[in-house]
């Protein structure tokens, strides 16, 4: 049977896209705890079912998929720009397509005007009138209101028309920055891109036997598997080690691996890496908030998807990227060295080098030279720095590796930094490998 919060997330679900909700209201619906309402409301948002927006309350917004999730809301539209609606509540819901900048005369602006479009302009009631008949949101910027007309027409076509204190070059810059994160985190593998979901993974319950573990093996030649009780929770992992010379007839819950290590769908594909190499596990069961078993994840799709990743090109650049990028190899002698230009992005409030990027630079150097004694993957356990002298702005910095031992499954490298023939950082990078 399912639990309260189970049965508020379904009942939520089951809403309309538009539909307004509150804890109140969920708590008499489905006579429960307004506690309970509201934890469940917090999970639905974090699910993407809805969204919860100042001065309006909470509404059901429609599920993005991976492949929109570039486009935003107008919900999140007015939760970026700290806004409040003026009118057309009922389309929060809708994704908008592209926003257009009000800056130019009434005829040339309207050109530019389609269906699906949010038109950011001040205050210009008869602007507003038109893109709202033209099926576009209207933002209106500088803290200005509308008309009343504009605003019945607003809740007629269930279009928005949102009203933010913020001037137009600062919200034009707020959502662009806001696609650019949706643009980047499209990019991150996350464990809900290789699940293996439930239907189509192999699992034991509480209630079985070692013997069926055997029957497992055969059929499908693994050997390891999540264990579950009556309620879908997962509650152990067994594997060929746990088995090992146990009586057929022993109970599955005597041998397991109580209390497995476990992932979200929201955790990352590099953190799940981490966890496997440290750990040194092969699988990871995936589960819910309620710790309910959603499928597993290999070690195997692991390493494939992080190899598909680096293969891929980047739409959104990280600050990771914009270091990297500047970092060229210099060959000089046996041993490879880099040269890399201190540019404004890369300092702190004093000009000097910030910390963060002096970290960015002795992994990028320190992974490049262990790749280059061998091949794979590799995952940084421990970073160790001192900073011997500052580094100004617009400095050209030399970075020299040097692998002070390798072995099959970790490495260690010291790296030092020169700026005009001095020291001026040295570190020390620990870091496991693992194979292709």
């Amino acid at each position: 049977m399912a639990t309260k919060h189970e049965q508020i997330l379904e009942y939520i679900t089951s809403l309309e896209i538009g539909h307004k909700i509150s804890v109140r209201q969920i708590a008499k619906a489905l006579t429960v705890s307004e506690g309970t309402a509201y934890r469940a409301i917090k999970e639905a948002e974090n699910q993407g079912l809805v969204s919860t927006i100042e001065r309006v309350g909470t509404i059901r917004i429609e599920k993005k998929q991976k492949d929109n999730i570039e486009k935003l809301t107008f919900a999140e539209v007015v939760n970026i720009v700290d806004g409040h609606v003026l009118g057309g509540r009922n389309g929060l819901h809708k994704t908008l397509n592209k926003f257009v900048i009000g800056a130019m005369r009434q005829e040339a602006m309207m050109r530019y005007v389609e269906a699906g479009n949010l038109l950011i302009v001040g205050n210009r009631d008869l602007v507003h009138k038109l893109a709202l008949e033209a099926g576009s949101a209207v933002l209106i910027t500088g803290g200005f209101d509308t008309n009343d007309e504009v605003k019945q027409l607003a809740d007629e076509l269930e279009l928005p028309i949102i009203s933010t204190s913020y001037d137009t070059f600062t919200v034009a810059a707020m959502i662009n920055r806001a696609i650019y994160d949706q643009l980047i985190k499209k990019e991150i593998a996350l464990v809900d891109d290789i699940l293996i979901p439930l239907q189509d993974t192999f699992y034991m319950t509480t209630s079985n036997t070692v013997e069926k573990w055997y029957e497992l093996n055969d059929k499908t030649g693994h050997s390891r598997y999540p264990v579950i009780d009556e309620n879908m929770k997962i509650q152990g992992v067994v594997t060929s080690k746990d088995v090992m010379g146990a009586n057929r007839m022993t109970p599955i819950e005597k041998v397991m691996t109580r209390n497995p290590i476990t992932v979200n769908e929201r955790t990352s594909v590099a953190a799940s890496a981490h966890m496997m190499v440290w750990e040194g596990i092969e699988l990871l069961p995936v589960v819910d908030q309620q710790r309910k078993l959603l499928g597993i994840i290999s070690r195997q799709d692991v390493l494939k998807a992080l190899q598909m990743i680096q293969r891929q090109p980047h739409v959104g650049e990280t600050i990771d990227d914009i270091i990297t990028s500047r970092f060229k190899e210099v060959t000089s002698g046996s041993e490879p060295s880099y040269i890399c230009e201190v540019t404004p992005q890369m300092t702190n409030q004093l000009g000097t080098i910030s910390y963060g990027v002096l970290t960015t630079l002795v992994t990028e150097a320190g992974s490049r030279v262990l790749r280059q004694y061998k091949k794979g993957d590799l995952v940084v356990e421990n970073i160790t720095i001192y900073f011997i002298k500052p580094v100004q702005i617009e400095s050209k910095i030399d970075i020299h590796p040097k692998v002070l031992e390798i072995g099959r499954k970790f490495g260690k490298v010291d790296v030092e930094i020169f700026h005009e023939g001095n020291i001026v950082g040295k570190a020390l990078m620990m870091a496991q490998l693992i194979d292709r």
